[in-house]
C-alpha cells in the first residue's frame, strides 16, 4: 500500500486556551485537527492530575497531521498562542495513506 510524508504536529496546552489555538490554526489554513483530554503528567513543576478539577482546568492536547509545506505556517499560529502559556509542541515525521486529505 502506498504512503506519503506528512508532519505530525501535537501541541499540549492550557484547557481554556484550546479555542484560542484551534482558531489560529484555522487562521493559517490549517483544515483537521483533533482535540484529546490530557488527564495528567510529569513535567519542570512536578506530577499533576487531572483529578479534582472542575470546569475547563487541566490541559488537552491538539494533533494535527499536514503536508510538510504547511508545517512553517502551523508553528507560527501555534507558537503565537502557545508562547504566553504553558504547552508543548512537538513535531514528527509520520506517512500517512490517502495525501488528499492533508
Amino acid at each position: 500500500m502506498q504512503t506519503h510524508h506528512a508532519k505530525r504536529v501535537e501541541i499540549i496546552i492550557e484547557a481554556p486556551m484550546e479555542t484560542r489555538l484551534t482558531a489560529a490554526l484555522e487562521k493559517a489554513g490549517v483544515t483537521g485537527f483533533t482535540v484529546l483530554p490530557v488527564l495528567g503528567g510529569s513535567g519542570r513543576s512536578g506530577r499533576w492530575t487531572r483529578d479534582g478539577q472542575v470546569g475547563r482546568a487541566g490541559m488537552v492536547a491538539v494533533v494535527c497531521l499536514i503536508r510538510p509545506d504547511r508545517l512553517d505556517a502551523l508553528l507560527e499560529a501555534a507558537f503565537a498562542v502557545v508562547e504566553r502559556h504553558i504547552g508543548v509542541v512537538s513535531v514528527a515525521d509520520v506517512e500517512v495513506m490517502r495525501a488528499e486529505r492533508f
